[in-house]
């Protein structure tokens, strides 16, 4: 028995060794006449694992002292300092990859794509974060974000804006995270990493229009506060959600506040929420026809949204390579050279037909996904009206958990400098 396994397998590898001399002699390198000699493949070597796993005690490290900074020491030094370790690590020795903001993409393509294979260092750089935001606010955002960082030690006079222009500019994250999200689960782009204002003053090897993107920001983030963090930032939606219900958060005072009013203009971020004397009570009847108003006009908005953006689920999808191949070779025109993709596509063997289901397919995933984005727009217009429509009574200056970015800047202009 022995002998006759020992035969088969000699057979095996006497079959994998003419198979893989005729492949040479059927497959031989191209002879240029030009003289062009093919040059070597170099691949660039992986990230090490240990390396990769170094970046993410790395990151736990960060966040916990700069959690330490913000809310046991009450040091904006402190958290300074850590944002120019952020930069440099995090930002140009990293070359600002892997980041929080952009694993949003890689999270989401792995839930709708079973065969992408997401590391668990993603993973980890994706939620980490969100848990300190959890459990003790937008550390994160304070110093450990290098692109918030970058802008961060920028900012030298800094403007207040209007309460209507921040709700405005507030919505459009909300709208870059859901696109964002759309084209990541078609597998159609990564526009948060494509499109990232800083990686290319990281890697020092961005294209013009990076290092301009990012120069205009940094130059905008002069006068007004971190532009990207506060109106562009996806991952910052996330972040502004989960800190509304974290357990602890950063205050302004660390007793009881004595309304001197020094704090009042010191944040940058127009986060922090002024007192609002009690009025009278509202009349019940009132109060109830605002909220039946508010339960309609809250899924309608939800609803005109989705088929908002239905509509445009065709324009959306031209984004994806897919159906600009089908377009393409639909629409070719034989006077006109062929682009490499069309070669490529021809080179395959494959039919034209089983391209245009297959972009029909992708066609249709955008209808569902224009669906769920303008939903998701419209339910977030809508709250956002309702939110001007709830009356809340403060009586000491406190920041909004939601929008304060934890930089601790007013905590030194409260002249309260202990418990009492």
């Amino acid at each position: 028995m022995k002998r006759i396994f020992t035969h088969i397998v000699l057979l095996v590898f006497l079959l994998i060794q003419t198979v893989s001399v005729n492949a040479v002699e059927r497959f031989p390198k191209p002879d240029f006449e030009s003289g062009y000699e093919t040059p070597s493949t170099i691949m660039p070597d992986p990230r090490s694992e240990a390396l990769a796993i170094l970046d993410v005690f790395v990151l736990i490290a960060a966040l916990a002292i700069t959690r330490w900074f913000v809310l046991k020491k009450r040091s904006r030094r402190g958290v300074f300092w850590m944002s120019i370790f952020s930069i440099a690590y995090f930002g140009f020795f990293r070359k600002g990859c892997v980041c929080a903001v952009g694993s949003i993409q890689n999270v989401v393509l792995a839930l709708f794509n079973p065969e992408y294979s997401i590391p668990i260092t993603v993973i980890l750089f994706f939620a980490i974060p969100i848990v300190f935001t959890l459990f003790y606010g937008r550390t994160f955002c304070a110093g450990v974000c290098p692109l918030g960082a970058i802008q961060d030690i920028f900012l030298f006079k800094p403007i207040s804006l209007k309460p209507w222009l921040l709700k405005v500019l507030g919505l459009i994250p909300f709208l870059y995270l859901g696109i964002s999200i759309l084209y990541a689960a078609t597998a159609t782009d990564f526009v948060i990493c494509r499109y990232d204002p800083f990686v290319g003053i990281f890697r020092l090897d961005g294209t013009f229009m990076m290092f301009v993107l990012g120069g205009a920001l940094i130059l905008i983030g002069v006068f007004v506060a971190r532009p990207y963090c506060r109106f562009l930032c996806p991952y910052g939606v996330i972040l502004n959600l989960v800190s509304r219900v974290s357990k602890k958060h950063l205050t302004i005072t660390p007793s009881a506040c004595i309304q001197c009013k020094l704090c009042e203009d010191s944040c940058p971020f127009d986060a922090i929420e002024k007192p609002v004397p009690a009025k009278e009570r509202e009349d019940s009847k009132t109060a109830v026809n605002r909220m039946i108003r508010l339960a309609v006009i809250i899924p309608l908005l939800v609803l005109a949204g989705g088929f908002v953006g239905s509509q445009f689920h065709e324009n959306l999808a031209r984004v994806n390579p897919t159906v600009q191949l089908a377009q393409e070779i639909m629409n070719f025109d034989d006077s006109q050279p062929e682009s490499f993709e069309v070669t490529a596509f021809r080179s395959a063997g494959r039919s034209a037909d089983d391209l245009y289901k297959e972009a029909a397919a992708i066609v249709q995933q955008f209808y569902i996904g224009g669906w769920v984005l303008g939903g998701f727009i419209g339910l977030t217009f809508g709250l956002t009206l309702a939110s001007l429509s709830i009356f809340r009574y403060r009586e000491d200056y406190e920041p909004n958990k939601g929008t304060c970015l934890s930089c601790a800047r007013c905590v030194d202009y409260c002249p309260v400098k202990e418990e009492l």
